[in-house]
């Protein structure tokens, strides 16, 4: 029921970080991986790992926020693999602010990044997938999707929606036989959270002391509930919002 071959993938962001956590248990499950990112060099370190892994790799590079660039990446997918199966929407950003420092063209920036690229994916990944009777769409949200941050307002407002364009998507596309659901990381030790670290105090420190488990996530951790959505397991399973973060989310 987890088997993958024949399954292609497409990952957002997918060249470091949760999205090549994801993408490394997706291509062990034996999908051929397409990483769409914008940094070229890490994108081919990338793929170089993932080809190790599964049955085959390559990069797209895209810029996630531009619609013509996001229905380049998935005519390329095509003409590499013949066959779109899964999306995972994981490119993200934060900008680490209290809401009135915040400028609009940084609100502008995150929610593009976070929200609206999640958008321009779906939209365009749905006529493949519909075509080829089904599909599986993973968007990544964020512990902040539930609990509130002061230091990142645009942030959690990206990923709140994230939640409910999922539920959104689920509910319009079942007849499609496409499942939609969402992942909500916990703290998980990225380059993305070595910076938060930095920039909030005492940041470390909280997250062990309320995570059951006692520690960071690892981008691995993220691999087997990527499996799970992208499978024939999760047939059944769409509109909802996982939480993968070692207990965090169950704390009071």
């Amino acid at each position: 029921m987890f088997d993958l071959k024949g399954r292609v993938a497409i990952v957002t962001g997918g060249n470091g970080g949760i999205g090549l956590g994801m993408a490394r248990g997706l291509a062990r499950a034996g999908a051929r991986i397409v990483i769409a990112a914008r940094n070229e060099a890490k994108s081919k370190s990338a793929v170089q790992e993932l080809e190790a892994l599964g049955p085959g790799a390559r990069a797209v590079a895209t810029d996630v926020t531009d619609e013509a660039a996001v229905r380049r990446m998935v005519q390329a997918t095509l003409a590499a693999f013949g066959r779109l199966d899964i999306l995972v929407n994981n490119a993200g950003t934060n900008i680490r602010k209290p809401p009135h420092e915040v400028t609009l063209a940084e609100w502008r920036q995150v929610l593009d990044t976070n929200l609206t690229s999640a958008y321009l994916c779906s939209h365009a990944a749905y006529p493949a997938m519909k075509a080829a009777g089904g599909g599986k769409i993973i968007n990544i949200g964020s512990m902040m999707s539930i609990f509130g941050a002061g230091f990142a307002p645009a942030y959690a407002a990206s990923k709140g929606g994230i939640v409910q364009f999922t539920k959104a998507c689920a509910a319009a596309w079942a007849k499609d036989n496409i499942q939609v659901n969402a992942v909500l990381p916990g703290w998980i030790d990225t380059e993305l959270t070595q910076q938060a670290r930095r920039q909030v105090p005492g940041l470390d420190e909280n997250v062990l002391r309320r995570t059951p488990t006692g520690r960071w996530g690892v981008p691995d951790d993220m691999a087997g509930v990527a499996v799970f959505l992208a499978s024939r397991a999760s047939d059944f399973v769409t509109g909802t919002a996982i939480p993968v973060d070692g207990g965090y989310s169950i704390q009071g």
